[in-house]
């Protein structure tokens, strides 16, 4: 069978035309490497070669549009990969060539990734290299324990001054044990910065008390009274870390 003609579709892509007018798209790269020229005969078989070689690069430009959305780890390439159904072949050969033209670096990906989650999220070593670790990247606690610990003194700074001031309606007992749960979530290790932790700045305790007791007052006395409201009034204001003799509030 020949090739009855071929025509440019777009930057890289060729629609090519057989004597038995069947068509078939093949990729700049294809055309070369199998020295795709008008009249030359192509065998059923080599038919099959060049499919087979398409396919890998299809796959390989594919793989181009994701990483420019966003920078992606080697893991989450073949991961997406296997999902579009590529063989393992395939998958080998389109990683490889990413890698061969620096579209996959994972070096690069984990010191641009630290720097986002830094300077970007209130994220803390722990939760970072967790989150490394779930992108295919194990080696991610070498690269956070070169970052000056300077860095995240100043992150819990700002996450317990911010934390603190949507939170100021509890005891500063009660708001610290709060901090360090919220902190750990984030990543941090309190035990670390417990020093931080114990200096945080807070509101008044007594006026803080006394607001949240008016405002619970008010709130129960509509369903409450006596005995049941003072039982109430004292759970609830426990909960936020206060021990008080309510009989000296009013």
């Amino acid at each position: 069978m020949k090739i009855k003609k071929i025509e440019k579709k777009t930057n890289n892509l060729y629609k090519i035309t057989l004597s038995d007018n069947t068509s078939l798209s093949f990729y700049d790269e294809t055309i070369i490497k199998f020295d795709l020229l008008f009249n030359k005969d192509l065998s059923k078989e080599k038919i099959d070669d060049l499919i087979i070689f398409n396919n890998k690069i299809d796959g390989y430009y594919k793989m181009i549009n994701y990483i420019k959305k966003k920078l992606r780890t080697e893991k989450e390439i073949k991961d997406k990969l296997k999902n579009l159904n590529y063989s393992l072949e395939e998958i080998d050969f389109i990683i490889n060539k990413l890698k061969l033209q620096k579209y996959i670096d994972d070096v690069f990906y984990v010191d641009a990734y630290i720097n986002n989650q830094i300077n970007l999220t209130l994220n803390g070593p722990n939760k970072i290299i967790y989150d490394l670790s779930k992108l295919g990247i194990n080696e991610g606690k070498l690269y956070v324990d070169n970052i000056n610990d300077e860095i995240w003194q100043e992150k819990v700074k700002k996450v317990a001054d911010k934390y603190v001031k949507v939170n100021h309606n509890y005891s500063k007992n009660m708001l610290i044990i709060k901090l360090k749960n919220y902190l750990v979530n984030l990543g941090y290790d309190v035990n670390k910065y417990n020093d931080i932790i114990q200096e945080i700045k807070v509101l008044n305790e007594n006026e803080v008390m006394k607001k949240e007791y008016d405002k619970i007052k008010k709130r129960y006395e509509k369903k409450y009274n006596g005995k049941e409201l003072e039982l109430k009034i004292k759970d609830y204001l426990y909960k936020k870390g206060f021990k008080i003799n309510i009989d000296n509030m009013d």
